[in-house]
C-alpha cells in the first residue's frame, strides 16, 4: 500500500483517520495542517459527538502519536511538501482547498501519485472522476484517475437509494430536501456571515441552505433529472434526507421496500446501504458507518408513480468511513 498523507485535521480528517484506524484501512504516514499537533491530539482523543477514542494520543517532537503508532507532523502554512521525497503515494485532502484542479494539482506538482478529495470538485474538469463505494468506486482506473473526488455526505447518504430505485422502477425526475445537522460553516451566535442564512445562530435555528448533491450526482447519473435543498438543524451530527420522484413505472412501497431490504443484504450496497423496520429519531444512526439508513416505514407511494423516500445518514461518521475505504482502494492500486 502506498503511503498515504491527510492534509487537512479538521472534523473530516479526524474522522477519517480514525475510520482508517479502527477498520484497519491504512494509518497515515504524515498529516499537515495549519494548527500544530498539540493543539489538534486532545480534539482527536476525545470528541464531542462521539467519545473518547480508546487509545492514548499525544503530540511529541515526532509528530502525533495514537496508540502505537507515530505520525509525522508538517505546518500546512509552508505549502504542499515535497511529497515524493516523503514517499507519499496519496494524498486525502480535507481541507476544502482541493475542489479546483489548481488546488489538487498542487499535490500532484509536488510529488504525489493520486489526491482524493473530501469534498464535490466545483464542476467535473475539476477532478478525473467522482467515485463513490458501493455506487461506482469499482470503475477507478489508477492510470486515468489522479485527481478523485468523493462528493459529498449528503450525496454519499442519497447515491444508494438513487441507485436502488434506478435499478428497480427507473426515475423520471424528483426533488430531495435534506435536513442537516449544522456544520463549521456557520455561525454560533448572530453576526454577519458570508451566505446571509448563515448569520443567525446554528443551534438555534432552521437555516435553509443549498446542496451541492443534485450537481455531484448527476457526474455520475448525467441524465438524472433530480435537484434539491438543504435545511440546516440545530443537531450536532445526524441529518436526513427525503427524496420525492416520479418514478418509471407503477410501483407499492412494498417492492420498494424490498427492494431496499435486499440491496443492504447483498451485492456492492451491502455494508453501506441499511434499513429500518421501525419509527427511530436522529440519535439512532449517530455513529452509523453506513452511508444511509433507509427509514422504510416512510416509504410512500401516491398514484403508483410518485413515491418519497427518507433515509438517515450520519454526515460525519459514514462519510468518513467511505473515504477511508477508497483510500484504501486507491492507495492499493
Amino acid at each position: 500500500m502506498a503511503n498515504v498523507a491527510v492534509v487537512g485535521f479538521g472534523r473530516i480528517g479526524r474522522s477519517a483517520v480514525k475510520a482508517g484506524l479502527s477498520r484497519k484501512l491504512f494509518t497515515p504516514s504524515v498529516i499537515t495542517d495549519i494548527v500544530g499537533a498539540d493543539a489538534m491530539a486532545p480534539l482527536f482523543e476525545f470528541d464531542t459527538n462521539y467519545g473518547r477514542w480508546p487509545d492514548q494520543v499525544h503530540a511529541g517532537p515526532d509528530g502525533l502519536t495514537i496508540g502505537d503508532s507515530t505520525i509525522a507532523w508538517l505546518d500546512a502554512r509552508d505549502g504542499a511538501p515535497d511529497w515524493q521525497a516523503l514517499g507519499v503515494g496519496l494524498v486525502l485532502d480535507c481541507t476544502g482547498r482541493a475542489t479546483t484542479r489548481a488546488g489538487a494539482q498542487a499535490h500532484l506538482d509536488a510529488g504525489a501519485g493520486r489526491v482524493l478529495v473530501s469534498a464535490p470538485s466545483k464542476t467535473l474538469q475539476d477532478c478525473d472522476a467522482v467515485l463513490l463505494p458501493g455506487i461506482n468506486l469499482d470503475s477507478y482506473d489508477p492510470v486515468k484517475h489522479q485527481i478523485v473526488s468523493m462528493a459529498s455526505c449528503t450525496t454519499n447518504g442519497l447515491a444508494p437509494v438513487i441507485k436502488v430505485l434506478l435499478e428497480t422502477v427507473g426515475i423520471r425526475d424528483g426533488f430531495f430536501s435534506t435536513v442537516h445537522a449544522y456544520t463549521n460553516s456557520q455561525s454560533l451566535t448572530d453576526q454577519p456571515m458570508r451566505e446571509r442564512r448563515d448569520s443567525w445562530a446554528a443551534a438555534e435555528n432552521i437555516i435553509p441552505s443549498s446542496s451541492g448533491a443534485a450537481k455531484a450526482l448527476k457526474f455520475i447519473w448525467p441524465d438524472l433529472q433530480v435537484t434539491g435543498k438543504s435545511y440546516r438543524v440545530p443537531v450536532r451530527t445526524g441529518s436526513i434526507v427525503e427524496l420525492t420522484a416520479r418514478v418509471g413505472r407503477p410501483t407499492t412501497a412494498a417492492e420498494l421496500n424490498e427492494a431496499f431490504a435486499d440491496a443492504a443484504a447483498a451485492g456492492p450496497l451491502a455494508g453501506i446501504l441499511g434499513v429500518l423496520h421501525e419509527g427511530w429519531a436522529s440519535a439512532r444512526i449517530v455513529g452509523e458507518s453506513r452511508s444511509c439508513i433507509v427509514d422504510l416505514p416512510l416509504t410512500l407511494v401516491s398514484d403508483g408513480d410518485l413515491v418519497t423516500v427518507a433515509a438517515w445518514y450520519d454526515n460525519e461518521a459514514g462519510y468518513a468511513m467511505r473515504l477511508a475505504e477508497t483510500v484504501a482502494t486507491l492507495a492499493t492500486g
